[in-house]
C-alpha cells in the first residue's frame, strides 16, 4: 500500500501589511481648526470680561479708576453700549421732532449747488408704520443720535469736549449715509434742520389749527466725506 503524502503547507501565512489596522492619526487640518476654535473662544471670553468691567466702571459711582480711565471707558461705551434707566422707567415722548437734511456740492468752477430739504424722519416713520417687527435703526438710531448731540452741545453747536465732537460726527455720518442711500448724487457738505412740534391734542380740543413749532433749529454746514463718486 502506498503512503499518501500530504502537501507541505509551508510557512504560516502572514497577514498583509495593508490589512493591519494602522493607529488613527488626527489630520493636521483638524488640529489647526481646534486650535483656532480654542483661540476664538478664549478671545470671546476675554472681550466679554473686559466689556463687563468697563460697563461696570461706567455705571458705578465716580472713583479713582473711572476718573483716570474716563476717556477710554467712554470711547468703549458710547454710542452702542450706553446705559440708562429708561428701559425700566420709560419717559414717553411729549413732542414730535422732524429732522431734515440738505446737501451741498462745490463744482470744479467754484460754484456751489445746494439741494432741497430731505425729511430723514419721514423715511424712518415709513419703515416703522405697519411693520410688526420694525428694525432698531429705524426706531432709534437717528432719534438717539440727536438726543446725544443735544445733551453734549445744549443750545450751542460748538463741540467743547471729545464726546461732543464724537456725537456730532456720529449724527453727521448717519444723515449723510441716509441721504446718499435715498437720493444719490454728489455732495461734500451737509446741513441739518430740526423742527420740534408739540404732540397733537386728541378729541375736540385738537381743533383744526396745526400746532405751532416749539423750535426750528438750523445747524451749521458740516464737511463730510464726499459721497457719489
Amino acid at each position: 500500500m502506498e503512503e499518501i503524502q500530504q502537501p507541505d503547507p509551508g510557512p504560516a501565512t502572514r497577514g498583509r501589511p495593508d490589512a493591519e489596522v494602522a493607529p488613527h492619526k488626527s489630520p493636521r487640518g483638524g488640529r489647526v481648526l481646534r486650535s483656532g476654535l480654542r483661540a476664538a473662544v478664549a478671545l470671546c471670553l476675554v472681550v466679554s470680561f473686559v466689556h463687563v468691567i468697563v460697563v461696570f466702571l461706567h455705571v458705578a459711582p465716580s472713583n479713582t479708576v473711572s476718573r483716570r480711565y474716563g476717556p477710554l471707558i467712554n470711547a468703549w461705551v458710547y454710542p452702542f453700549f450706553e446705559q440708562n434707566w429708561r428701559l425700566f422707567a420709560p419717559d414717553p415722548e411729549s413732542i414730535n421732532r422732524r429732522i431734515l437734511a440738505r446737501t451741498a456740492h462745490t463744482g470744479s468752477d467754484g460754484s456751489v449747488q445746494v439741494s432741497s430739504w430731505f425729511d430723514l424722519t419721514a423715511v424712518d416713520s415709513s419703515a416703522i408704520e405697519h411693520q410688526p417687527f420694525p428694525s432698531h435703526t429705524a426706531q432709534n438710531m437717528l432719534r438717539r443720535a440727536w438726543t446725544g448731540y443735544v445733551d453734549t452741545h445744549g443750545g450751542d453747536d460748538r463741540p467743547r469736549t471729545e464726546r461732543a465732537l464724537m456725537m456730532q460726527k456720529y449724527l453727521t455720518n448717519i444723515a449723510a449715509d441716509r441721504v446718499a442711500a435715498h437720493r444719490g448724487g454728489t455732495f461734500d457738505f451737509i446741513q441739518l434742520r430740526v423742527i420740534t412740534m408739540p404732540v397733537d391734542a386728541s378729541g375736540p380740543a385738537a381743533g383744526k389749527r396745526p400746532p405751532t413749532p416749539i423750535e426750528n433749529r438750523l445747524l451749521p454746514w458740516w464737511k463730510v466725506t464726499r459721497h457719489g463718486e
